[in-house]
């Protein structure tokens, strides 16, 4: 089974206007929302490719029930720990000349709700994968991450992390199986501007050296590249086509890769399938649909 985290869901409300104006009243074309959150698109994206998942993580409010409805309407089993507290997040994605987006905070946890999280764990079994990913409540610590592997440690557990700076770093002792960097999260964990091949490779394999098992560096429309642990590359072009939307697409590429793993256990096609899911979602308005998935890995 793979179970995907989000500690910090939301109900993703997108909002169309030819243009926007600052301090006046301005009006939408059109308007739409979608549940929102990186563990959540993980198990859509999955879901489209008829590989089951659990995802779990924390609800509250009337937006957490519509979250939960959401998913069960769409076929994805949850386990969620229901909060006492506070409505789960509304964020607003604004695409007007530019995308803009304004993300909430979410609500409160607390360490007794942490804990139950914890518990909900415990029933990961061996051979079974769990994806970490996005942000993390800003009344969790830090290392809710590192907390939750440190509970996996004695499992043979498939780690997937896709999280930024410190989150990241601190879950490379725990060998993730995949962590995907785009070339900004890159340069952000090195404290560098990271624009060759070279560079990338070097910090690649750099956090490879730290306990990453693979590391994928997706590249925009430059593709994405593979840095393996046996010391081999993989790189993936794109399909040139209009950019529609770009949330989710990370996630995409991520859950691609997982179930293209899972079909052949082959790095290449492994890519291959992220990318096209990645490309898909970058290319439709939400999440891409399995129709769109397959047309884009033929192109590729």
């Amino acid at each position: 089974m793979i179970y995907t985290l989000t500690l910090n869901p939301s109900i993703d409300y997108v909002l169309h206007l030819d243009k926007f104006i600052n301090g006046v009243t301005n009006r939408t074309t059109s308007e739409e929302y979608y549940i929102g959150g990186k563990g959540i698109n993980v198990s859509y994206i999955l879901a489209q490719l008829d590989v089951k998942s659990t995802a779990l993580g924390f609800t509250a409010g009337f937006t957490g029930e519509e979250i939960e409805n959401g998913l069960r309407k769409l076929g994805i089993c949850s386990d969620f720990i229901r909060l006492k507290n506070g409505i789960s997040r509304i964020n607003i994605k604004l695409k007007a000349e530019q995308e803009s987006e304004i993300n909430c905070q979410g609500p409160p946890v607390s360490e007794e709700e942490f804990e139950q999280l914890l518990m909900k764990t415990d029933k990961i079994s061996d051979g079974d994968t769990i994806v970490l990913s996005g942000s993390i409540p800003k009344n969790i610590s830090d290392d809710a991450y590192e907390k939750i592997l440190q509970r996996l440690k004695y499992k043979k557990v498939r780690i997937v992390v896709d999280a930024e700076k410190s989150l990241l770093i601190n879950c490379l002792p725990y060998h993730p199986f995949l962590i995907k960097p785009n070339r900004q999260e890159l340069s952000e964990l090195f404290q560098r501007n990271i624009t060759s091949k070279q560079e990338t490779e070097h910090c690649a394999r750099k956090l490879i050296n730290q306990g990453a098992r693979n590391v994928i560096v997706s590249l925009g429309e430059d593709g994405a590249i593979l840095f393996t642990e046996g010391g081999k590359t993989f790189h993936s072009g794109v399909v040139k086509e209009k950019v529609i939307n770009t949330v989710g697409a990370g996630d995409s590429m991520v859950a691609g890769f997982i179930a293209g793993y899972d079909q052949h256990k082959d790095y290449g096609y492994a890519l291959k399938l992220g990318t096209a899911c990645g490309n898909a979602t970058a290319f439709s308005n939400g999440m891409a649909v399995k129709e769109k998935i397959l047309d884009i890995l033929s192109r590729l």
